[in-house]
């Protein structure tokens, strides 16, 4: 996992730059070393998730981002969402955008401003 860390407004974000997030001990070890490194959210681009975070039916998307709200490290995934036709796919992203813990984002630099204006 290779992660770089941003500093805007104040804040410190950690963008997942290399490795992907196949398991719930991979977001462990991510929100791990963010928090080790005082930053207060991370950015994971889409394809540095694996396959099954965007089929809601294996249950991991759940599973993996009530990690980063249980520890209280806000999270943003950052891509072009318009390739997937799910609808409760696409309601899960809406619902986690109207909270202040999971975004979705068209782009780093928007999950970037994001995290950092909420």
């Amino acid at each position: 996992m290779k992660i770089k860390y941003l500093k805007q407004n104040g804040s410190v974000i950690a963008l997942l730059e290399e490795g992907v997030i196949a398991t719930v001990q991979d977001a462990l070890d991510l929100i791990a070393e963010a928090s080790y490194q005082s930053a207060s959210g991370v950015v994971m681009p889409m394809e540095r998730l694996s396959p099954d975070f965007f089929s809601l039916k294996t249950g991991f998307a759940g599973e993996m981002l009530q990690k980063f709200v249980n520890y209280g490290m806000r999270a943003a995934i950052a891509g072009d969402f318009s390739g997937f036709g799910s609808e409760s796919l696409k309601a899960f992203m809406r619902e986690s955008n109207r909270g202040r813990h999971v975004l979705f984002a068209p782009t780093v630099e928007q999950a970037l401003k994001e995290l950092t204006s909420r």
